[in-house]
């Protein structure tokens, strides 16, 4: 073999390895354009916004746990920042001819307890019962059997939060106008909290806790001794009745037993 032809088949063996290692490169290209399409179109579905409402049918096949879980996973969303995105525009024109939401939840009426946002639920989704201490009356209790007994609801949620204004009222005896009688009916626990081991004073954020709990256990029993329709829809499986406490530092819930 002479020289001339032992050059060309190097040059040939060269062309070769470069045409190779080309063609490596645009089939790696290849892949990563494919892989940042799906990417991309999974991020588009994720924050595409939701337009869709709850219907009748939907609503019948929930069960309380279910419901119940939805919420936490949506607590969850709304820890993290990721919230789901809605179209409230959509969602306005399609709930308005009849309305079959998850759930009934009493809470605070304070203002640092978006309930919606804590749950990331949508229009359509909860009922809810706000009043300053989130006590249960004949009021709330008549709200209550509607959205389950003739709406639907799965579950019944009383939620008390942390650094609650009318609580720290209640255990000093606030007398004002009618805050007067509304802080009584939160009185029963303080009463229930007696047994703590500290400061009972609303300055103390470790008893304010323990009452706003006790208050979330106290509703939860007015509940079921005062209406008889939840208690017998709760003991029937049809319903769950289900206390917690939200923190505001953190937006983190604590079921309370």
């Amino acid at each position: 073999m002479d020289l001339q032809t032992t050059a060309q088949l190097i040059n040939n063996q060269n062309f070769k390895k470069q045409m190779k290692k080309k063609l490596l490169a645009m089939a790696s290209m290849a892949v990563f354009l494919i892989s940042c399409n799906q990417d991309n179109k999974k991020q588009e579905e994720k924050t595409q916004p939701v337009s869709h409402v709850m219907t009748k049918e939907e609503q019948a096949k929930l069960t309380p746990d279910e419901v119940l879980k939805q919420f936490i996973e949506g607590n969850k969303r709304f820890r993290s920042g990721i919230t789901t995105v809605r179209d409230h525009s959509e969602q306005v024109r399609k709930s308005a001819p009849g309305q079959f939401p998850k759930a009934v939840i009493l809470s605070c009426l304070d203002s640092r307890v978006p309930v919606e946002d804590v749950f990331d639920q949508g229009l359509g989704d909860v009922f809810v019962g706000r009043v300053a201490g989130n006590f249960v009356n004949e009021d709330q209790l008549g709200s209550m059997e509607f959205a389950c007994k003739l709406a639907g609801a799965k579950l019944v949620l009383v939620m008390g939060h942390q650094h609650c204004g009318a609580i720290k009222g209640a255990i000093g005896d606030v007398k004002l106008g009618n805050i007067t009688a509304m802080l009584a009916k939160i009185k029963p626990a303080v009463k229930m909290s007696q047994d703590f081991q500290g400061k009972k004073t609303s300055k103390n954020d470790e008893y304010v806790k323990y009452v706003a709990e006790n208050n979330v256990k106290y509703t939860i029993q007015q509940i079921r001794e005062k209406s008889t329709i939840l208690k017998e829809m709760e003991d029937k499986g049809e319903i769950k009745i289900v206390g917690v406490f939200y923190n505001l530092t953190d937006g983190t819930l604590e079921f309370l037993k």
